[in-house]
């Protein structure tokens, strides 16, 4: 039975950006809304609203048992997660099925699998995917850990596998610190996240963040949509990102996606995914798998011509991709700005009424926004208020377009992230595509 009515599980740019591909298939959407965002343009756009809960995410936009009552009350027959939230909680995606309601996303096993370091690092180097050389899995006998780190080659970088954050962290530069690093790492680890489990891999010192969008069908087909590159970053978030990557070659490119291709057709995947690599010296190595649409998916829109979510939601209903690789042409240069209401060189958050909105416009310029003159942009939240993604032919003439679009960008009444992305469009290195995952934070701390 072909989906009818959608109920969208999430809020902001990305609900919005969903309740638009399913009105252009003709399908009915579902808005589901804390108190705090009654007044959220996808509530307003929606065909049906539920109000599902109090401001605090825990209370609304991640209480399962709410969400699947809104589906039933309003007789949707599918749920797209959305990124973030329940995109990538594989009991939710478990309930849904039992529930008869199709689930727009991956195979509840597969989330399962690629949610935990080092399974996903196992699996990914069954399904022959280049990984960074170091341990199988976790390490507390120093001999072992010793005989590991000379394999890899130093420096050498020691991981909590339940960890994040930078927590739990160590990067060991000969065999005589190994041991006490190893101890330390344990011990964070232990105390950040309960688990003193460690592991190790080489140390990679000025890597790029690369990676690689691909769909696949559920019965082992699937196809991949070329590279993003995700460099610039802060504090281990995204900041802008740009496909197809400044450094990858044609070649590269062809071969890594078909690497990363037949690995999803093996696998069996099902839906949108994206493998992520660390990238140096023209080595690729995997880091980890996002079993969900990324927050950057409309730069591989621009070049690829392929609309992502409607591509999910036409996967979850059975039907097959709609595109086969050979078909797939990458034109052009496309770069995405996150605009976060927050002050653009210290970060603190900057909630608050939208008092004027001005969107910028004209040839190959984009903006998924929820936001309007009025609007009130809640505390409780991420920050992202808005996506700005500009396409050109060339590289050097996207990054003019988007230069002349951030002019014309207006949101008053509270600070943005608008001053920093011109800041940086002006930097001599991100001009010349040198830079890599360390540079922004770099970058910052040069501008005093």
């Amino acid at each position: 039975m072909a989906i009818s009515r959608l109920l969208i599980a999430n809020r902001g740019e990305i609900a919005l950006r969903i309740h638009r591909a399913a009105h252009e298939m003709g399908i009915e959407t579902v808005a589901v809304h804390s108190t705090a965002d009654a007044d959220a343009m996808h509530v307003r756009l929606a065909d049906h609203a539920v109000c599902i809960g109090p401001p605090a995410a825990k209370d609304s936009y991640l209480n399962m048992a709410a969400i699947i009552s809104a589906a039933e009350i309003t007789h949707a027959d599918a749920i797209h997660p959305g990124y973030g939230f329940l995109s990538e909680n594989a009991k939710f995606a478990d309930i849904v099925e039992a529930h008869d309601i199709t689930w727009i996303g991956p195979k509840p096993e597969h989330i399962r699998t690629m949610g935990d370091k080092i399974e996903a690092k196992r699996t990914a180097g069954a399904l022959g995917l280049p990984l960074v050389p170091g341990s199988d899995g976790a390490v507390s006998d120093i001999k072992e850990a010793k005989e590991i780190a000379e394999a890899a080659g130093y420096p050498v970088i020691i991981k909590a596998a339940s960890g994040g954050g930078g927590r739990g962290m160590k990067v060991c530069n000969s065999p005589d610190q190994l041991e006490t690093l190893m101890q330390q790492a344990g011990s964070e680890a232990k105390a950040a996240f309960g688990d003193a489990t460690v592991y190790i891999e080489k140390y990679l010192g000025n890597p790029r963040h690369i990676e690689f969008q691909v769909f696949g069908d559920g019965n082992g087909n699937a196809i991949h949509l070329g590279e993003r590159d995700c460099s610039l970053q802060r504090r281990h978030q995204k900041v802008l990102e740009e496909a197809p990557s400044p450094v990858i070659s044609a070649e590269e490119r062809n071969r890594m996606g078909g690497i990363v291709a037949k690995a999803m057709a093996d696998m069996g995947y099902r839906g949108a995914g994206t493998i992520e690599f660390l990238w140096e010296n023209g080595e690729f190595y995997f880091i980890e798998m996002n079993t969900r649409l990324q927050v950057e998916h409309p730069v591989t829109e621009a070049i690829t011509g392929v609309d992502l979510v409607r591509e999910q939601i036409r996967i979850a209903d059975g039907k097959p991709l709609s595109v086969k690789q050979e078909e797939i042409e990458f034109k052009g240069h496309a770069i995405e700005c996150r605009i976060n209401a927050e002050d653009p060189f210290t970060f603190a958050p900057s909630p608050g009424l939208v008092t004027s909105y001005h969107a910028a416009g004209g040839m190959h310029v984009r903006v998924d926004s929820g936001l309007y003159a009025g609007y009130k942009i809640p505390p409780y939240y991420d920050s992202m208020i808005a996506k700005l993604i500009v396409s050109g032919r060339t590289r050097e003439g996207c990054i003019m377009r988007l230069k002349r679009a951030l002019e014309e960008m207006v949101i008053g009444g509270v600070k943005t992230s608008i001053p920093l992305h011109q800041k940086l469009l002006s930097d001599p290195h991100f001009l010349d595509g040198d830079y890599s995952i360390k540079y922004l934070e770099q970058w910052l701390s040069e501008q005093g």
